[in-house]
């Protein structure tokens, strides 16, 4: 089946070609013209191949990250959403315990003497501190979202404020568990 079409207005002539296997290119055919934007309108830049290279040559070959730096209320952001998935997770060990301390006599004693690693006290403490995190950025998005520390400078007050509390509490939280 060929599914060549031709159409002319004018000098204008489309051609439909069914899709080539990746790699491939039949030697006898011609260079498929692409163009692209101008002032004066569309302009031939040659072939798809030196199109692309032209447009690739001029991005970098990879991204310096440490060239980043990222205003403290993006930074509390992140952290906002990273902590979410943090809690996501940590709920499945927190009900695992619960299923397992709910077992009976024999599991809350298994239970129990878990919880008494050092191991488990540090997740219990990584995931409470994500949850207070959570929780003190999630108050401060709320304020914001009724209007409250909109502008920029009242936004980076409220960015530095989150982060103390923040502190405080996880502080106040690893004290509580040890």
């Amino acid at each position: 089946m060929n599914l060549n079409v031709r159409f002319s207005i004018a000098s204008y002539r489309v051609t439909i070609r069914p899709p080539e296997p990746i790699g491939y290119r039949s030697r006898i055919d011609p260079p498929i013209p692409t163009y692209q934007p101008s002032a004066a309108g569309f302009r031939p830049c040659g072939t798809k191949r030196e199109c692309e290279s032209a447009v690739n040559s001029k991005r970098p070959v990879n991204l310096d990250l440490g060239k980043f730096h990222f205003p403290l209320p993006a930074i509390t952001s992140i952290l906002h959403r990273i902590s979410g998935i943090i809690i996501f997770v940590g709920v499945a060990f927190l009900l695992y315990g619960l299923d397992l301390s709910l077992s009976g006599e024999d599991g809350f004693a298994r239970v129990s003497e878990l919880l008494d690693s050092f191991l488990a006290k540090l997740i219990i403490w990584g995931i409470l501190s994500a949850l207070l995190y959570h929780l003190v950025a999630g108050i401060k998005h709320l304020l914001m979202d009724m209007g409250i520390a909109e502008e920029l400078e009242s936004g980076r007050l409220a960015a530095k404020i989150t982060v103390v509390v923040s502190i405080v509490l996880i502080i106040l939280a690893g004290v509580w568990v040890w």
